[in-house]
Formats: structure tokens, sequence, C-alpha cells
């Protein structure tokens, strides 16, 4: 109780605790990331073989989930130990090598990590100590998992895009983030409408433009923002996505033939309407000469 005293009095402290909550969780973000797809692939490839009456064989994959095996290199198998997974000043202690065979550690897992715990204390400096802190910080975790699994696998696992749907209609029962009449028309709208351009698309042009997981994820969305966020959150991610893949094609000579996922876009795109929407709204109207006074 000392501590959430404290925590609730002292926006130091909550902003250092965010900070560092951020860390840990980023870490375990890197984990979520990679393990996941590789779990629902083995979970797929033995419904395929269920479905097609394969005889059963002996499993050859060791078995795996977010706590099992532990965390080790992918090159010599080296069992990362309590010391060597401090997020970020592991990496900087060991120079970015594994301690086992000095073959180099993406920078990505640090960059991770600090992302998250960056993004953790924007929330926590937004809301304050409060359940609103809670349940951004729960949508902003989730959002970074889904796009960086949707950038390296063009997936969006409904392990995570359905149980946070549903949870941001939770957090609105009670009017949260917007009142649940918006929340339960947006998480509809967001659906349908991706789900329309789809099939439009689809009907004129005979290719699929976007996945079911970007209907899901702009649900989700709706489902925490209401439906009167939906339009920014659009324009938005159209706006983010021109600007990375034009991006990506310049720097990284990113073939333009190569589809880039929409998710990550939608996501950054709802994270900002998250925090600013309302204002990115009153000042396009009064740009626009229709906004209040």
């Amino acid at each position: 109780m000392a501590l959430l005293d404290l925590l609730a009095t002292n926006t130091v402290w909550l902003l250092t605790f965010t900070a560092l909550l951020g860390l840990m969780v980023g870490s375990f973000l890197n984990v979520v990331i990679h393990r996941l797809p590789l779990i629902m692939e083995r979970d797929w490839r033995d419904q395929c073989a269920e479905f097609l009456e394969q005889p059963e064989q002996a499993p050859t994959d060791a078995p795996l989930s977010l706590s099992r095996p532990r965390s080790h290199c992918p090159h010599c198998r080296h069992a990362i130990g309590a010391l060597e997974n401090i997020p970020v000043i592991s990496y900087l202690w060991l120079r970015g090598k594994c301690s086992g065979c000095g073959i180099r550690i993406s920078p990505r897992y640090p960059v991770i990590e600090i992302v998250t715990a960056l993004l953790s204390v924007t929330i926590a400096w937004h809301f304050g100590f409060s359940w609103l802190l809670a349940g951004g910080l729960l949508l902003t975790w989730s959002l970074i998992a889904l796009t960086m699994i949707d950038f390296d696998h063009q997936l969006l696992p409904d392990n995570i895009t359905l149980p946070l749907l549903w949870l941001g209609l939770v957090f609105n029962l009670g009017g949260a983030y917007t009142d649940i009449d918006s929340a339960v028309i947006g998480a509809m709208a967001g659906y349908l409408s991706l789900w329309s351009i789809y099939w439009l698309f689809k009907l004129l042009t005979g290719k699929e433009g976007m996945g079911f997981g970007d209907f899901k994820l702009l649900a989700l969305l709706g489902a925490w923002l209401g439906w009167q966020a939906l339009p920014v959150i659009i324009l938005l991610s159209s706006a983010v996505g021109a600007v990375i893949g034009i991006g990506l094609i310049v720097l990284r000579g990113r073939d333009r033939n190569i589809p880039i996922p929409f998710g990550p876009y939608l996501a950054i795109a709802g994270w900002i309407t998250f925090l600013w929407g309302e204002w990115i709204t009153q000042t396009y109207l009064q740009f626009a000469g229709i906004g209040l006074p």
C-alpha cells in the first residue's frame, strides 16, 4: 500500500516505476514476438495432420511455450542466465554479443525494450495513476507485439486481438475511454469498414488487399476508442504507411512488389489517436475553418 500511495502522489516515482516496468515487459515482448508465431505454426500443423487423418508421428521439435524452454542463443544453444537477461544493461555489458559463441545479438531486442519503456512512460504521463493507466499500458504493450509480429510474419494473432477487443469493451462498460454504445458501434464499424473494402478490392482486382487480422485490429481499436476515432485512425494509418513505406523503399531498397503489412500502421495510428485523437480532430476542424471557436 505504501508503494501505491507513493506512486499515486509522486509523479517522478510513477514515471520511474513505469519505465522500469516497461523495460521488463519489453524483454518479455521480445519472447512473445519470437515464439508466438512458432507456437501457432506448430498448432496449425497438428490441426492439418488431424484433419487429414494422418498417422500420429513422434514429435521432432522440443516443447515450446512462452515460458519453456529458457531463452538461449539460437546458434550455440547457450542458455541465457539471469545476469545476461537484464533489459538493455546486459546487451551493453556483453557488447551485443553472445557470451558463449561471440555471435552478434540483434540490436532489435534492446530497441524494443527501450521503445516499450518510453511509450509506457508516455502513457503514465498522460493518464497519471489510475485505472486508465492500467488499461493504456495493456493496450500499448499489445500493440507493440502485434506491430512486430505483423511486420515479421504478416500475421495478427487472434490470441492477442480478440481478448484485447473484449477487454476494451469491459473497460468502457464504465466509460473509461468512451461510452459503451460508442465502443460497441466502434467494434462493429471497425471490422465492417475494412471487411467491405477487402471484398470490394477483391471483386474489382481478383486480389486480396489485406488480411482478416486487419479487420480485427481496427475492431479492437474501435472497442477501446469508440466509433468517433475510426476516421482519424484510418487517415493517420494511411499517412504513417506512406511515410514508412517510402522510407523502406528508399533506405533499404525494399522491392515494391513485396507486400507491406497494414497492421503496424493501424497500430501506430491507433496509439497516437488513443492519446491525442481529440486534439488532432479539433486542430483539423479549426484549420479547415469548421471547428468550434
